[in-house]
């Protein structure tokens, strides 16, 4: 049964089938062919969503549609853009800084990547970067927005395994702000490599003067994660309440603030941030009844039995966790990825006496280097589409970036105060 659960979903997923009815069509056989009982698909599947944690997913999703479509994000790339200045590989920091900067807002890398990506690649296009380059690099950037809080990949961690979410969130911040620093490094290389960035642009000076003026336009949106995360770090609400709040904030941005918005683009928002919604949520359902089917069967206690079977040393296992992690963030969403693994590597943690939190921060860290690494990377086909590429035009590019977050990765797993500090610092473990 195990073996038809695993292996009819990978066989779907290679014949390219929507990752949804990948993850049902498996689950709903062998739950037929095992007499498991058809009347508990329904209950099941209602079950994988009915959890107050996850109510902060949609809202999440909605206020970075509207964050995108008001224009906060022009405003802060061009703010940022004027603040970096003249020089070699500059607006290659820029995107970087502003990935990571509204990865706090969206929690989403597609919605990162779309977002900076429409605006900046365009416009590293008309510097001379190259397209593949481009591609690469925001792809990369914008994987962090799902580890720097808040994170819709933490939130479903948090529901899976009831590990408090504002725990998590805070644990994100320095490794988060680490894999950003990290990606400046082949960033900047490569750059310099090329000669990206190198023409002096004309009406440099003007724009320097108007730094002032840029900052007074992007100071609302600069303010919208500062509100979200000093709320949820000061215990003033939860990270559903948050993502209210950051609804409401960017709707008051682009109706008050802005005027950017009026009641057709809002309805727009409104239909695209439901369809966007409804699609997470339905892996998010379909995924948590594979995950009773094959804990029904046994086949997950089997397999973490297996893992622990192959070495007593926690680093073989842990390092054997991170190889499967980071093949699986290739193929698959992290939502995905976290439900058909989880379930398997909880038994592991209890074991070795892993702390939660940090495990969290690994797992999601070792996603987010999959959402560009090819053959299957979702953030770069969002990517290569904006820069009129094929996906194989960013894999010189992209490689040294893989590597870089990777090391950045082993600092997150060998010294895991990095990521419980400020968690313990505020009081959340």
């Amino acid at each position: 049964m195990g073996v038809l659960l695993f292996a009819g979903f990978f066989i779907l997923l290679i014949l390219g089938v929507p990752i949804a009815l990948a993850i049902a069509v498996p689950s709903f056989f062998v739950i037929w062919y095992a007499q498991l009982g058809v009347p508990v698909i329904a209950p099941n599947f209602f079950a994988g969503i009915a959890k107050f944690p996850l109510l902060a997913i949609p809202l999440f999703i909605l206020a970075g549609f509207i964050l995108e479509r008001c224009g906060i994000s022009a405003r802060i790339i061009r703010f940022a853009n004027i603040l970096v200045g003249h020089r070699r590989g500059a607006l290659a920091i820029v995107a970087i800084g502003v990935c990571v900067f509204f990865g706090g807002v969206s929690g989403s890398g597609p919605a990162d990547a779309a977002a900076i990506g429409a605006i900046l690649i365009p416009a590293m296009c008309a510097q001379g970067y190259g397209r593949g380059y481009n591609a690469a690099l925001i792809a990369a950037a914008g994987s962090t927005a799902i580890i720097v809080p808040p994170s819709i990949a933490l939130i479903v961690y948090g529901a899976i395994t009831n590990t408090s979410v504002p725990a998590l969130f805070a644990a994100g911040a320095v490794p988060g702000f680490l894999a950003g620093l990290s990606l400046l490094v082949p960033a900047l290389w490569i750059a310099g490599k090329k000669g990206y960035g190198a023409q002096k642009q004309h009406g440099e000076k003007r724009e320097q003067e108007s730094l002032g003026k840029a900052f007074k336009e992007a100071f609302w949106g600069i303010l919208a994660p500062v509100i979200i995360l000093g709320g949820l770090y000061g215990g003033i609400f939860t990270p559903t309440e948050a993502a209210v709040v950051a609804v409401f904030y960017s709707l008051l941005l682009g109706l008050v603030i802005y005027r950017t918005l009026d009641f057709r683009k809002t309805y727009a928002i409104l239909v695209d941030a439901a369809e966007s919604s409804a699609i997470v949520l339905l892996i998010v359902a379909f995924a948590g009844l594979f995950s009773w089917a094959g804990a029904t069967i046994g086949i997950l206690d089997s397999l973490a039995k297996a893992l622990m079977g192959v070495s007593d040393n926690q680093w073989v296992v842990l390092f054997l966790i991170n190889i499967l992690i980071f093949i699986g963030g290739m193929l698959m969403d992290a939502i995905s990825i976290f439900y058909i693994f989880l379930p398997i590597f909880i038994p592991i943690i209890d074991h070795f006496g892993w702390n939660p939190v940090w495990f969290g921060v690994v797992m999601t860290m070792n996603l987010a280097i999959g959402q560009f690494t090819p053959p299957v990377a979702v953030n770069l086909f969002v990517t290569t589409q904006l820069a009129q590429i094929r996906l194989e035009e960013t894999f010189r590019a992209v490689m040294p970036m893989v590597l870089a977050m990777l090391i950045a990765l082993v600092f997150i797993v060998l010294l895991p105060e990095l990521s419980l500090y400020i968690p313990r610092f505020f009081g959340l473990l």
